[in-house]
């Protein structure tokens, strides 16, 4: 079964209109439909992991702060630093923020605890 050629002719027309609706069908739904590349769609499911682990583990870290035996001297002593680094990095010194089973520290941690820490936020936990 051969194609004639004024039924190829008669095809050109809407091949390329398909094409055509093909290219701005993508264009259309990444731009506006919220379609996103696999690469993109790894990085903002590793971003939401790590935003929940640090969610989970924020409370263990202000718990582990709060159950130290000199707890109100250092909440006074980390709220002496002026800037949030410095609290997150003392939390950090003092262990706070090493979970159980690792060996360094995890400093999205130490700064959502000491963040905690300084708003009164672990004080409200307590009552």
């Amino acid at each position: 079964m051969e194609i004639s050629k004024e039924t190829k002719a008669a095809m050109r027309p809407a091949l390329w209109g398909a094409a055509g609706g093909a290219i701005a069908l993508a264009i259309v739904g990444v731009s506006w439909g919220g379609w996103v590349t696999g690469g993109s769609a790894e990085t903002l499911a590793s971003n939401r992991a790590a935003t929940a682990v640090v969610a989970a583990l924020t409370p263990i870290c202000v718990d582990r702060f709060r159950q130290a035996a000199d707890a109100s001297t250092n909440l006074a002593e980390m709220k002496k630093a002026t800037y949030s680094f410095d609290q997150s990095r003392f939390v950090e010194k003092g262990g706070w923020a090493t979970m159980p089973g690792s060996t360094e520290p995890n400093s999205a941690v130490a700064k959502a605890c000491a963040e905690s820490l300084g708003s009164g936020k672990a004080a409200e936990r307590r009552g």
